[in-house]
């Protein structure tokens, strides 16, 4: 892990193992965040759930390929950046979880939980890989981003 006092990173391997390496990460951040237990466990899982689909999604956990996190601190937000060097994908074709024929699937929850739990998810990608960027608010609700 890298860190200046208001970006944190950590690269890794794409192998499903290393998806235990998100916590630990995100538990040594806070040190410095300071989250309440609530903001905490929303950025948990759904960082949790991004690295997750970039390792069995986007980079096939192919070992060869990496997965990148990185964490920038705002004054009233944070933004988590997680990125594969997979293909990419539309996420208009990512089945709806909560409709009925798709409530008893194993898989396909993980945006859904992204976008329940953050307050903002954008996804990038093109042929060299996907971002999935997400925005936790943990100030006051209004001109956010115009005080960066």
């Amino acid at each position: 892990m890298t860190s200046k006092q208001d970006q944190f990173n950590l690269r890794f391997q794409s192998v499903p193992e290393n998806i235990s390496k998100v916590e630990p990460f995100l538990e040594d951040v806070n040190k410095h965040l300071q989250l309440n237990e609530v903001e905490f466990h929303k950025l948990l899982v759904a960082t949790t759930e991004a690295v997750n689909n970039a390792i069995m999604h986007g980079n096939k956990s192919k070992p060869e390929k990496s997965v990148t996190v990185a964490l920038y601190i705002r004054k009233n937000y944070i933004i988590v950046s997680v990125c594969d060097e997979g293909g990419g994908f539309d996420p208009e074709q990512i089945p709806n979880p909560l409709e009925e024929e798709n409530l008893l699937k194993e898989s396909g929850r993980g945006l859904f939980l992204m976008q329940t739990l953050m307050d903002e998810v954008e996804i990038h990608a093109n042929d060299t890989g996907c971002e999935v960027r997400m925005s936790l608010y943990t100030g006051p609700k209004s001109g956010l981003k115009d005080n960066q």
